[in-house]
């Protein structure tokens, strides 16, 4: 396999569990000799870490605009996909990464309301073609996401201080993506217990590579 990697990315609101399923998944990969990349949007990188640290922590952050938000965000993609993606997919890793391009088109184009060519045009210029071959969309209703969310220990970062309808406004966008594109989305029912939420990810896995020269276990 080597030279031939796997991307997965997962997607979702805030709660909807993609931390948990994304260690899950790893550690059963893992068992099964894969060699797993784990990663998260925004950081992955030294230089990608201290923008996340000021999209989500920084007290200067409350006064950021959209624009600067979306650009961030990008450049944290832009030198994650160079620095550790590329490299990954072509040893033949498997790649899980926690949220992507497809975060940036809901919560800056649809939640914050720029134009989506100007976000789309972004995107492309920061991941340069490099794509994931499969998006797991957690879905869950929105306030049992946030009520999740809420109730984890720690700190609670500048998204997670949004309000209902941003969250509304969020799964919505995550939704019309997945219809328009299900080749790349498998959109899974996130409001089980972890064990089940994994059965349907299994199955979607086993779906979408099982069946030819990409196995994934």
């Amino acid at each position: 396999m080597a030279g031939k990697g796997i991307f997965i990315t997962f997607e979702g609101s805030e709660g909807c569990g993609k931390s948990t399923q994304i260690g899950r998944l790893a550690a059963r990969l893992r068992d099964a000799g894969r060699e797993v990349v784990l990663l998260r949007e925004p950081g992955g990188t030294p230089i990608g870490e201290k923008i996340r640290h000021l999209l989500q922590y920084d007290e200067s952050a409350g006064a950021m605009t959209p624009e600067a938000e979306l650009l961030l965000f990008a450049a944290s993609r832009a030198q994650l996909v160079r620095e550790v993606i590329r490299p990954a997919m072509e040893r033949g890793a498997v790649v899980l990464c926690d949220r992507f391009l497809d975060s940036t088109t809901v919560y800056q184009g649809v939640a914050r309301a720029l134009d989506r060519r100007d976000v789309a045009s972004v995107n492309a210029f920061a991941v340069g073609g490099t794509l994931p071959d499969l998006t797991l969309l957690l879905d869950l209703d929105t306030a049992e996401g946030r009520r999740r969310a809420v109730s984890r220990k720690g700190p609670v970062d500048r998204m997670e201080q949004e309000g209902e309808e941003f969250y509304e406004a969020v799964m919505r966008g995550y939704l019309e993506l997945a219809e328009a594109s299900p080749g790349r989305f498998a959109v899974i029912d996130a409001s089980g217990n972890e064990a089940s939420v994994e059965s349907l990810i299994t199955a979607a896995l086993a779906e979408r590579f099982n069946g030819g020269a990409h196995g994934i276990f």
